[in-house]
């Protein structure tokens, strides 16, 4: 039941899976009828089936007398899951039919459950690899239709990860089945605030293991708890993918001629790069002004940076009218929003509500922004242009578009050498991280110096 409530907000209130089911589990745990085994399985069941809807929708829509579109919503959300215990889990079939047979008599009505147990009796003639057989066209006839559902993305989305990635079917297949594991929790120990070895000590041994690069990261096994560590409840830590730590110690770590003392963080919300910088930054005497558009969002940067050792400032202001004097940091990272193509494993619900078309409205303000940015930075300064994509539309093409703007002025880096250790950065200057190559997030970074 608890499952198929957060399908059912995920679907009518475009609400995010991570945001939607924190607080049913805390609900259903003050209850006392919820253990911590039924918390992993209600997980499990929401995220597996999130990211497998697409081969899933193939497998349901070959057992149906109907399109898709004309079975309603609430129906489809207890197939799903029902297909998910089914093709997905080590559930036996039986266990599997029952249990969502019994929930769509619960929640749909006697008529509506019989539809759903002739449907998933259907299914459970074949396991997934029979059922990607069926339904998958062969990979020499389509090669894209046949990823985007044997990995189920959208196929415009496995031709814009393939553009990024180059490359042969190997790769594609590897990042795409990447995309369909549930990510690594990944801590950072704010600088002057908390250590890795504290946040490491916090927890058994095997529920923590250092972090790959950065030397602010703590990796969680499946038995690590974020929120039983002192230091995440005070602050001093947080939860932090290791790739949006790379990026921030990226440009923090960058050589510069001259004064090193003004840095900003111009699309701050939440908080996450803000409250790393903001530490490195004490730690040289520098200060750090956070920027955020959205007022809440800036309440969250102010709680990430609270405590912070040295000052700070965060304020709430639009990162392409801003309020500041040009040429007046030393630093400047750029976080630009985009279509968060690169996290899909965290969201994976995204990858089915994102369109071509939103690239289009992204455009605009992501080359607006890096326009700021670059124009905030003083001549020898170092801007770090980021964003949570791989897709060539939001990463080189703004890049370039930019570079050619400030033709003679500004000059593109090379930023592998500012993330040591870090293996598979491609032939640079700017580099792409990959969930596959590099467990983390795909986040694009591009260091760009200010020439004149």
């Amino acid at each position: 039941m608890l499952a198929f409530e957060a399908l059912r907000a995920v679907d009518e209130r475009d609400a995010y899976a991570n945001l939607v089911l924190p607080p049913l589990l805390r609900k259903a745990r003050e209850k006392g009828d919820f253990d911590g085994r039924d918390a992993a399985l209600a997980t499990e069941l929401v995220y597996g089936t999130l990211r497998r809807q697409g081969t899933y929708d193939a497998v349901i829509a070959a057992c149906v007398d109907r399109p898709l579109s004309e079975v309603d919503p609430p129906v489809l959300d207890v197939l799903s899951l029902g297909v998910h215990q089914l093709l997905g889990t080590r559930i036996p079939s039986h266990a599997a039919v029952s249990a969502s047979v019994e929930l769509a008599r619960v929640v749909l009505g006697d008529g509506r459950a019989k539809f759903v147990n002739a449907v998933l009796r259907k299914v459970a003639q074949h396991d997934l690899d029979g059922w990607l057989e069926r339904v998958a066209p062969p990979y020499d006839d389509d090669p894209e239709d046949h990823l985007a559902v044997v990995h189920s993305h959208p196929r415009w989305i496995v031709s814009a990860l393939w553009d990024s990635l180059g490359g042969g079917r190997d790769g594609i297949e590897d990042l795409l089945a990447a995309d369909n594991e549930r990510p690594e929790v990944t801590l950072v120990a704010r600088p002057g605030r908390a250590t890795a070895g504290e946040l490491r000590d916090a927890l058994d041994d095997e529920a923590a293991l250092p972090g790959r690069w950065s030397p602010y990261a703590v990796r969680l096994s499946e038995g690590g708890e974020p929120g039983a560590i002192e230091a995440v409840r005070e602050g001093r830590a947080g939860v932090q993918d290791e790739g949006s730590q790379l990026v921030a110690l990226a440009l923090a770590n960058t050589p510069l001629d001259g004064p090193d003392k003004a840095w900003l963080d111009g699309c701050a919300g939440p908080g996450g790069k803000a409250a790393l910088l903001a530490g490195l930054a004490a730690e040289r005497g520098a200060v750090l002004l956070a920027a955020e558009k959205q007022p809440h969002r800036a309440g969250l940067v102010a709680r990430a940076l609270a405590g912070n050792p040295g000052p700070y400032q965060v304020i709430a202001a639009d990162g392409t009218r801003p309020p500041w004097r040009p040429g007046s940091f030393d630093r400047v990272l750029m976080d630009v929003p985009c279509t968060g193509l690169g996290a899909l494993r965290r969201r994976p619900e995204a990858r089915w509500r994102r369109r071509p078309d939103d690239l289009d409205d992204f455009a605009p303000l992501q080359r607006g922004l890096l326009r700021t940015a670059l124009a905030s930075v003083r001549v020898g300064g170092v801007v770090a242009y980021v964003t949570c994509s791989p897709h060539l539309a939001e990463t080189r093409a703004v890049v370039d578009d930019a570079l050619k703007q400030y033709d003679g002025s500004a000059e593109l880096l090379d930023a592998r050498p500012q993330l040591p250790g870090v293996p598979a950065l491609g032939d640079g200057p700017d580099v792409q991280l990959w969930p596959h190559l590099h467990g983390t997030d795909a986040m694009y970074l591009a260091l760009i110096r200010r020439t004149g």
